[in-house]
């Protein structure tokens, strides 16, 4: 073989050799690349339903994987997370807060929630009709919640609102807020003061001509008198209008939510004729106008009621008694008290007829 062939075929192996190595190579990196694949979204071991992790501020990856280890997950390869997160631009870029977990969750799912700060958030719900005492035991009972007010009167509490002075009662709207881990029971009733105030403007701003409340707090009080003697909602307009006529023509209210609200702990779930004619100053049968504060914290569509109650004539108004929660509206005493008659044999004709 001459030496011009020899080269030739020498060449030819080491071009061989070389599409062998890159063969070897594309494999290898078409390998590595599924292995990767394979990593970034199978779900990690050891994850159950209801899971979270915690991200304190100035976590690094390594932190946070050594806290899925502490929690019995396994996170899977280091290397491998340092790789996904270059590629996802989560490196460096991890936000503190809570991250919720489920069976399903891959590491590129937690890094990109991480990246991007989508925190777990919890909701906390204001119910219609809580007073003060209902919301702040309500509050002191969320887990994870932290609790800044437990110490605090009322007055004290008012006062880390930033509303030195204001009655606690009614001003907290009921709604579903929502939390984060981290955030306090203080931080909750911030957003409730705020979005309470925000409601009341509107509602006072819309609200109807020639009513009988001279300031939003009035209206403000109405609303949670309204909120109390009824629950539902298309009945509240009626309701507040009784209360208004009542206001415009010197009639005292005479509604036994704030003579409840007005006896305090004292109140056992009967309310007595004694108690009609005990005074405090919430007892509406005793005291005409307003009671001097809200009673409880009223809704959106009580809030309306109280600005914009209905038109009519009706003076009084007694619940119907067959489990409906409506009422009978009367414009005379007489008729007002045929309804109260009516409701009085209905209601010993269901305990006559209840099993003994």
């Amino acid at each position: 073989m001459s030496r011009r062939a020899r080269r030739r075929a020498a060449g030819g192996a080491l071009r061989r050799v070389l599409l062998l190595l890159v063969v070897v190579a594309v494999l290898a990196a078409g390998w590595a690349w599924q292995r990767h694949r394979g990593f970034a979204d199978a779900p990690m071991a050891g994850i159950e339903a209801g899971d979270s992790v915690l991200v304190a501020r100035g976590d690094s990856l390594d932190g946070v994987l050594r806290t899925l280890r502490e929690a019995g997950v396994d996170p899977g390869d280091r290397l491998q997370w340092r790789l996904l997160a270059r590629e996802l631009g989560a490196a460096g870029r991890i936000q503190a807060g809570e991250y919720a977990l489920d069976p399903a969750t891959s590491p590129r799912s937690l890094l990109l929630a991480m990246r991007d700060g989508k925190v777990l958030r919890r909701n906390f719900t204001i119910v219609e009709g809580w007073n003060i005492r209902d919301l702040r035991k309500a509050l002191a009972k969320v887990p994870d919640l932290g609790q800044e007010t437990a110490a605090l009167d009322d007055a004290a509490l008012m006062r880390a609102l930033g509303h030195a002075g204001q009655h606690p009662e009614g001003r907290f709207l009921p709604e579903t807020y929502a939390w984060v881990r981290g955030d306090s029971d203080l931080d909750v009733l911030k957003r409730a003061h705020a979005a309470m105030a925000k409601a009341l403007d509107a509602a006072w701003a819309a609200r109807a001509p020639g009513l009988p409340l001279q300031t939003k707090e009035q209206a403000l009080t109405l609303a949670s008198i309204v909120e109390k003697e009824t629950g539902i909602a298309e009945e509240r307009p009626a309701i507040a209008g009784v209360f208004v006529r009542r206001l415009q023509t010197g009639m005292r209210l005479q509604t036994d939510p704030t003579v409840i609200y007005g006896m305090g702990s004292a109140y056992t779930g009967n309310i007595r004729r004694s108690d009609l004619t005990t005074d405090t100053p919430y007892n509406t049968y005793t005291r005409a106008g307003l009671p001097p504060t809200p009673i409880a914290m009223p809704g959106n569509a009580a809030l309306r009621a109280a600005t914009r109650p209905a038109p009519g004539d009706a003076l009084y108004f007694v619940a119907v008694g067959d489990g409906s929660g409506r009422h009978v509206f009367s414009a005379s005493l007489d008729a007002h008290n045929a309804a109260v008659r009516a409701y009085v044999q209905r209601y010993r004709a269901q305990r006559e007829a209840a099993p003994k």
